[in-house]
């Protein structure tokens, strides 16, 4: 695994890049960082050349104005950051790969520059189609971190010790999976990133800066916009935070889909069942 810093878009990003062939840009989403796509990449490198970047405010990645919730982390800023990051690094060209936080990043690269990408794979693939269905009842529970990621306290008060922070992450990543033995593994290298200075807030910061595109979505005020036209495939896993059968609205999103839900997994099938999702992955992009 080689491990880079690229300047782009004015923030210092941390790049691990694997393997050979055509390329793919694997973006994570919270609370995640980089490495939660090494099982993917270590069964794609024979194939594919992978580059999983760190988002801003997220990993070994710049933290723009320091702990500030101010620090812009929309998903409007993110793909100016990975738009520039795939010129900063010669690529013209690639696959976007894609979960939770930065499906709706993939989203706002495809409009603006279609003809850069050769596909798109998503998990779990937040889109606007789901409306209201964030807020209702019997739901709304499950959303509680994402306002609460915007009190100006939250990341002090999660990040008091390694223990309050280990407990925080560890209820998401096992409440979320259907598989939970992955996380017996992976717990203590998730809780070493997010006490690192300024991760905690840089990954609450994304909750702040979309906190108004969210409310609108949910509220049915959303504004309307293009399809996107860039070949799609989403797979869904069925976890408390974002049900599968919130999928039946993606093609409202997507002009160009492939969808299925994933049973036996969560919300992140990646490192759940890492063989089948390099199956789901390397299947679509070997055919593009």
């Amino acid at each position: 695994m080689e491990h880079l810093r690229v300047h782009a878009n004015g923030v210092d990003h941390h790049i691990a890049r694997l393997g050979s062939g055509p390329p793919l840009l694997l973006m994570h989403g919270w609370p995640e960082f980089w490495w939660t796509w090494e099982p993917v990449m270590l069964r794609l490198a024979e194939r594919f050349t992978l580059v999983a970047p760190d988002f801003r405010g997220f990993g070994d990645s710049g933290k723009p104005d320091g702990d500030s919730p101010a620090a812009g982390a929309g998903s409007a800023v993110l793909a100016a950051d990975m738009l520039a990051l795939l010129d900063a690094l010669g690529i013209a060209r690639i696959g976007l790969v894609g979960h939770d936080v930065s499906a709706s990043v993939i989203q706002e690269m495809a409009r603006a520059a279609p003809a850069r990408f050769t596909g798109i794979f998503c998990f779990d693939c937040p889109h606007p189609g789901i409306g209201r269905r964030w807020i209702e009842a019997g739901h709304v529970r499950e959303i509680w971190y994402q306002n609460f990621h915007q009190l100006p306290w939250a990341a002090s008060m999660v990040g008091a010790s390694r223990e309050t922070c280990r407990l925080y992450l560890e209820h998401f990543l096992r409440h979320w999976s259907v598989r939970q033995e992955w996380v017996d593994g992976a717990l203590d290298a998730w809780v070493d990133n997010f006490m690192r200075p300024g991760n905690l807030q840089g990954g609450f910061n994304w909750y702040i800066s979309r906190n108004a595109a969210r409310m609108a979505e949910a509220s049915g005020a959303a504004r309307v916009l293009p399809r996107v036209t860039v070949p799609t495939r989403v797979r869904w896993g069925d976890s408390a935070v974002l049900p599968s059968a919130w999928g039946d609205t993606l093609g409202e999103t997507f002009a160009d889909l492939d969808f299925a839900p994933l049973s036996g997994v969560g919300h992140f099938p990646h490192r759940e069942d890492p063989d089948r999702a390099a199956v789901e992955i390397g299947g679509f992009f070997a055919a593009r």
